[in-house]
């Protein structure tokens, strides 16, 4: 290798090492972690803490390797902390209460804590300084955090936490160097937050940590170097106004970022459109907007009410900061109403009010049909027109299935007029009755409808013949009945078969308005049970929107459940079997 070479490789390896000379905080392996020497290994093998910490700052217990530790006070301190409790992650404005013993739990093993809280009165003259406790970091450029009261210790070794963690144990560039923490690139959505810095002092024997706490905010730049920028409204644009109403000019503004803020907005009318001839305008309050590079100022002017010599002026929103100003000027318009003549206004008005009637009926017709048929029957059928007064549908669920042949109803009915009794009668807590009125009503109601009511009934599994078609069958017995009642459920409405008999009956209401339709819910949130997954027929999701319907819940009141049974009563057809009185039963 040759004299020029060797110089030339000197020189290449005192470039990349004469950097790291120069800065060995930020360049290289960023930071060097510091291990856990002094008072975290002494407290660790001794179980046993000892905190300082000064009046009315954030303080917060490292969980130094522990989950979830939390710690309770043991011994009155000099304002008396029994009973009080903190975790080791929780942020707290520490105070003079709460110095004194702690007994600290985590995983079955047991800490102890002294903590002792300084009064600000009795710290040293000059050793507390309440500007040291906040500190400002320029976005992008390295920062220094110093610890609070450097200025009255020799002690240097500081060991800097932010949160839980100890800043040297985190992945950034940053390092601690004589009592000072370096951030090499403060980062905006990173560096803010609280910081704590910890100092071991001997005091008698005994090694205390001073914990004292820094707030850091990022800001992006110290100073601003560029001028407002107005976003609305736009150079000589107008706006449309209308005489006789007042009108709101609105100028919004940004800013760059500062931390003294010096941005003004205001409003100038100029009389002929002179801008020498200007005066201010009675302007709201501005309002700001803050954001992390800039901030966003809004003002509004307000002319009480617009005259035709306003239409004669022009208006400008000025806005300036310590750097310059920028303005916008626009005009105002008079808006002109179109006035349609009488001739064409009322014949294209009345056009589109008929059109839209019709819409809303050719959309909702079937729903129209539905309410006027089951709330205005034409007419009433007598009693023996009909086979049956009633076609109960239903589905049996597994309860209803295991209860059908336990029960038998009282002789009791609810159907009279004395409220009183028929209360005590259906009291859950009182009577058998009301026991009975705790099953199923798939097994209460054709019993309460043909013992005790006399109506005669129909139910598929036992009048109509095995072996036939079941979609004649239905439509048949349907014919053949005064009244379709449906018990409805979540099993009902995913059964295929139950769901036929429901659409069967709202054709058939559909055909014959003398026939009658009735709805009873056993399950409170009807309307999640329309929304069934497959979907039902349109026709079914139609009709129980607007279909009469009763709500039945089993373990109801005694006078709800009255209620119930009285509304039903109504709903029924008429015929000529007699039901059982209240009076006739007692």
């Amino acid at each position: 290798m040759t004299e020029r070479h060797r110089m030339q490789t000197g020189y290449t390896l005192l470039f990349f090492i004469f950097p790291i000379v120069l800065d060995g905080c930020c360049v290289g392996d960023h930071q060097k972690k510091q291990k856990a020497t002094g008072l975290v290994g002494l407290q660790q093998e001794t179980a046993r803490w000892h905190y300082r910490a000064v009046e009315g700052e954030i303080f917060m217990i490292p969980c130094i390797g522990q989950i979830n530790m939390v710690c309770f006070g043991t011994t009155d301190g000099r304002g008396g902390n029994k009973g009080s409790s903190f975790g080791c992650e929780k942020k707290f404005t520490v105070k003079v209460n709460h110095s004194g013993q702690y007994t600290c739990l985590t995983g079955g093993s047991k800490l102890f804590l002294h903590l002792q809280v300084v009064e600000v009165e009795k710290i040293s003259p000059g050793c507390f300084e309440r500007e040291e406790s906040k500190v400002e970091l320029n976005n992008g450029a390295g920062g220094e955090v110093a610890c609070p009261g450097r200025k009255c210790s020799n002690n240097t070794n500081v060991r800097w936490f932010k949160g839980n963690k100890p800043v040297s144990e985190q992945r950034r560039p940053s390092c601690e160097k004589n009592g000072l923490l370096h951030l090499c690139e403060v980062k905006a959505n990173f560096d803010p937050g609280v910081y704590f810095c910890d100092r071991q002092i001997f005091d008698q024997g005994i090694i205390w940590t001073f914990r004292r706490a820094v707030n850091v905010t990022v800001i992006p730049f110290t100073k601003t170097s560029s001028g407002p920028r107005i976003v609305y409204p736009v150079a000589n644009m107008t706006e449309k106004v209308e005489l006789g109403r007042s009108h709101t000019l609105t100028c919004e503004v940004f800013f760059p970022h500062e931390k003294n803020i010096s941005g003004k907005v205001l409003w100038y009318m100029n009389y002929s459109g002179n801008k020498e001839n200007m005066i201010l305008l009675h302007m709201e309050i501005p309002q700001y907007e803050e954001q992390f590079t800039e901030y966003r100022v809004t003002r509004r002017a307000i002319i009480k009410e617009v005259t035709p010599q306003h239409l004669n002026h022009t208006y400008t929103c000025i806005a300036s900061n310590i750097v310059g100003n920028r303005s916008v000027t626009i005009k105002l318009e008079e808006k002109i109403k179109v006035k349609w003549p009488s001739l064409v206004g009322y014949p294209v008005a009345s056009l589109l009010l008929v059109a839209g009637l019709g819409i809303i009926l050719h959309v909702k017709w079937l729903e129209l049909q539905l309410i006027y048929r089951s709330n205005f029957p034409h007419r009433k059928h007598d009693g023996d027109e009909k086979e049956f007064d009633v076609f109960l549908s239903y589905v049996w669920s597994q309860r209803s299935s295991e209860e059908e042949g336990g029960w038998t109803l009282s002789s009791k009915s609810c159907t009279g007029t004395n409220e009183e009794a028929c209360l005590s009668v259906m009291d859950p807590l009182n009577s058998e009755e009301g026991e009975a009125t705790q099953r199923p009503l798939e097994v209460l109601l054709p019993q309460e409808l043909e013992e005790q009511w006399g109506y005669r009934l129909c139910l598929l599994e036992r009048d109509i013949l095995p072996g036939g078609a079941y979609t004649n069958d239905v439509v048949l017995a349907i014919q053949r009945s005064q009244m379709l009642i449906c018990l409805l459920s979540a099993d009902y409405l995913c059964n295929n078969n139950a769901v036929f008999v429901l659409e069967s009956g709202v054709q058939a209401l559909l055909q014959n308005s003398a026939f009658k339709l009735l709805l009873i819910w056993t399950n409170r949130d009807s309307t999640s049970l329309i929304k069934q997954v497959p979907p039902l027929p349109k026709l079914v999701q139609r009709a129980l929107k607007v279909l009469p319907s009763l709500s039945w819940t089993s373990g109801k009141p005694g006078r709800a459940t009255c209620n119930f049974w009285r509304s039903l009563r109504k709903a029924m057809p008429d015929h000529k079997v007699k039901p059982v009185s209240l009076m006739q039963v007692q």
